[in-house]
């Protein structure tokens, strides 16, 4: 059924005077038709897949626990499927698109969901500024290696800052297209990888058997790796924030958001075992910790030639390129939802008259990044070490967070909600899916100086911390002072 407003002057149902928008198209509420397969191209992208085999997954594999890590990613989406259950199943009880405060406003209270709203914003601006930090210098890289030198990080990551801003202002159709292809493209270069050393009979020492094996699973530090591996998985958990823009929400979310996360599950441990594979088990360790940022480039010209490794640089670049994309995406329907329940101002809430998208509040979240990075080149921080560190630090303990508040939220709204969907959709499946959040959530803290680049809790880490203790302060002092708040 086709929204309506009320047009000035005119009663409902009323057609609009000439010139007017149509009264069917709602300027506070966001239009569109995406499918599941467009919200997961969204999201999937977002999670950055060739950035992550790339990036994480040589970390885990040398600081973690060495040829046992692949079996790490399936333990992570386990735990993210069953939380998976109860977010998917309190979709019909939770009709705003705004994800997670959204169902921490139903299960907990307005003052808690405004919290979670100030939590999650901090987040998502925070990993889309900071992956221009990982682009700017991933691009300046890729265009050396072709001759052109002395251009500084900065420039590169303001031509995409730019392009970035013009495909948020438009339709959301638009921006799921350009990421299907470049989603497609990077996914389809590490699959080659993967065919290549399965079908060659494996690596110099056949195939890794690591992910079968208790002792690999446990050796080094566990924990760590577990810690690389949930954040492979940021981005997943927006499949919700999509909700006015998708055909049939309360069936596109839960199928977009359970094939999302079975499909990076499923990549992320098969591609990070061939890596293994591809290298030799018995030396994975010491040439990932001695090659972590080059190795996927070198493993892939050894075995895909040298057309091979041009291909993956390029496909790095423009994997970083749809996860900004992607969480640009994201951070605006977030700016524009608040907005539309008074949060943020009310102008920030329209909808673009012509394309259905947020376009005000997509050009608020380009500002904000703006700033950011133009702060970071005039203080000259290090564009990878510092900027995207600090930022990326932000993002992993505010998403981790939001993900164990929404969990005891889900909880919430179905003990207060009579169902007919059973114990284990519930509460026994979000309920476990709780105990393995707070268990990561733990990791990321004892582990959250190193993510910071720090030796031990210092001026950054607890800065982060005092971050998120000012950010969910927030929404009991907004709550009382905007009694009209409605958030769902």
């Amino acid at each position: 059924m086709a929204d309506t407003t009320l047009v000035e002057g005119a009663a409902p149902g009323a057609a609009a005077p000439d010139g007017a928008p149509d009264p069917a198209l709602n300027p506070r509420r966001l239009r569109g038709s995406l499918g599941v397969a467009s919200i997961v191209f969204i999201v999937v992208a977002a999670a950055s897949p060739l950035g992550v085999i790339g990036g994480p997954v040589p970390l885990g594999i040398a600081f973690g626990n060495g040829a046992g890590f692949p079996f790490t990613f399936i333990v992570v989406t386990a735990v993210l499927l069953l939380f998976a259950v109860g977010f998917t199943n309190a979709t019909p009880l939770v009709k705003s698109a705004g994800a997670f405060y959204a169902y921490v406003d139903k299960g907990l209270g307005r003052s808690a969901g405004l919290g979670a709203a100030f939590a999650a914003l901090l987040s998502y601006v925070a990993l889309e500024a900071g992956v221009f930090g990982l682009f700017g210098p991933g691009a300046a890289q890729l265009f050396e290696g072709y001759g052109i030198t002395g251009v500084p990080w900065w420039v590169y990551a303001a031509v995409a800052f730019v392009v970035v801003s013009a495909l948020g202002y438009f339709k959301i159709e638009l921006s799921g297209r350009v990421l299907a292809v470049l989603l497609i493209a990077e996914v389809a270069i590490v699959l080659a990888l993967d065919a290549v050393v399965i079908f060659s009979g494996g690596g110099p020492e056949g195939f890794s058997t690591g992910i079968f094996n208790p002792a690999a699973m446990v050796s080094g530090a566990p924990g760590f790796a577990i810690l690389f591996a949930i954040l492979s998985f940021i981005g997943f958990e927006a499949t919700a924030v999509f909700r006015d823009e998708a055909r049939d929400p309360e069936r596109t979310i839960p199928r977009a958001t359970y094939i999302a996360l079975i499909v990076i599950g499923l990549f992320y441990t098969l591609s990070s075992w061939v890596l293994i594979t591809a290298n030799g088990e018995s030396t994975i360790v010491e040439n990932a910790a001695a090659n972590s940022g080059t190795i996927l480039t070198t493993t892939t010209e050894q075995y895909l030639g040298a057309v091979g490794g041009h291909i993956i640089g390029v496909l790095f670049v423009t994997s970083l390129f749809a996860c900004i994309l992607s969480f640009h995406n994201i951070v605006s329907r977030y700016i524009f939802t608040l907005a539309g329940r008074g949060v943020l101002p009310h102008a920030l809430g329209d909808a673009h008259v012509k394309h259905g998208s947020p376009s005000r509040a997509s050009l608020t979240a380009s500002v904000t990044v703006a700033v950011l990075i133009v702060v970071a080149v005039l203080l000259g921080l290090d564009p990878i070490a510092q900027f995207y560190t600090w930022l990326g630090g932000i993002s992993s303990v505010g998403i981790v967070l939001l993900l164990v508040l929404t969990s005891v939220a889900v909880i919430a709204i179905f003990r207060r909600t009579p169902s007919r969907l059973g114990a284990w959709k519930t509460l026994v499946a979000p309920a476990l899916g709780l105990v393995g959040l707070v268990a990561f959530a733990v990791l990321v803290f004892v582990n959250l100086p190193v993510l910071v680049s720090e030796p031990a809790y210092g001026p950054f880490s607890w800065g982060i911390i005092a971050l998120f203790v000012l950010a969910f302060a927030l929404g009991p002092i907004v709550a009382r002072k905007r009694a009209e708040i409605v958030l769902d």
